[in-house]
């Protein structure tokens, strides 16, 4: 039976009166990939941002690999093998794509050894034509496709995800999906998405929030066919 790498019990988020997570209870075992969806307000970002340690739960508990980690800070999670990509750009505009890379890989590894990572995943994500160009002369979807190797470059064993997808092309879009699922050979994945083609694509479970806690959990063709997920997320009557 495959190892369970990130579980929540209760986990429960409020903000004075607001209850933005009610009583989440959440698994998600090795080397799989889950897609969160839900109208907005529904609570998937509040989710993630407990699981990542940018928010600490009003009531609950978060495990990864058995560890509570509950409360701890991002960098914390971090080193412990997660890697995270929030909305928030964590890269450097000034430097070049290698060296965003690279210096991602040095946090945990030698100089060669950050060298040769940086180098394999420029190939793997094909960003060598762009590699020595400065990030912030990149298009949209190539800085998505640099902030994905700033996680993978780390070789996690879980990847957080928050709307990779968002903005980018078609095109983009396709080369994401591929990304995602050959990170999924070593990794559990979990991606926050709107875009529903990209979750089409990429996902087989799908866990819909709706009103701070989990509406349902099903392979994502029953999902997307559900009348009652039709109604509060697509907003088509049921």
């Amino acid at each position: 039976m495959a190892e369970t790498v990130l579980e929540t019990h209760g986990l429960t988020m409020r903000f004075g009166g607001v209850t933005a997570s009610d009583n989440v209870n959440f698994k998600l075992k090795a080397r799989e990939l889950r897609c969160l969806i839900g109208p907005n307000g529904a609570g998937k970002s509040t989710f993630f941002k407990c699981v990542t340690g940018l928010l600490t739960p009003s009531e609950g508990h978060v495990y990864m690999r058995g560890q509570d980690v509950t409360g701890w800070q991002p960098h914390q999670i971090a080193s412990l093998g997660v890697g995270i990509k929030t909305q928030t750009p964590n890269v450097m505009d000034a430097l070049s794509v290698h060296e965003n890379i690279w210096l991602a890989a040095r946090r945990f590894n030698d100089r060669a050894e950050a060298s040769a990572r940086a180098d394999d995943i420029i190939d793997r994500l094909a960003l060598g034509p762009i590699a020595r160009t400065d990030l912030g002369q990149l298009a949209h979807g190539e800085r998505q496709r640099v902030e994905l190797g700033l996680v993978a470059v780390a070789d996690p064993w879980l990847v957080l995800l928050d709307e990779p997808a968002a903005g980018m092309s078609a095109d983009d879009v396709a080369r994401m999906t591929q990304i995602i699922h050959d990170m999924t050979r070593t990794a559990a994945v979990v991606i926050v998405e709107h875009d529903m083609q990209f979750i089409r694509s990429v996902a087989e479970t799908v866990t819909v929030f709706h009103q701070g806690a989990v509406l349902m959990e099903d392979h994502v063709d029953k999902v997307m066919s559900d009348a009652t997920v039709r109604a509060v997320y697509l907003g088509k009557k049921a």
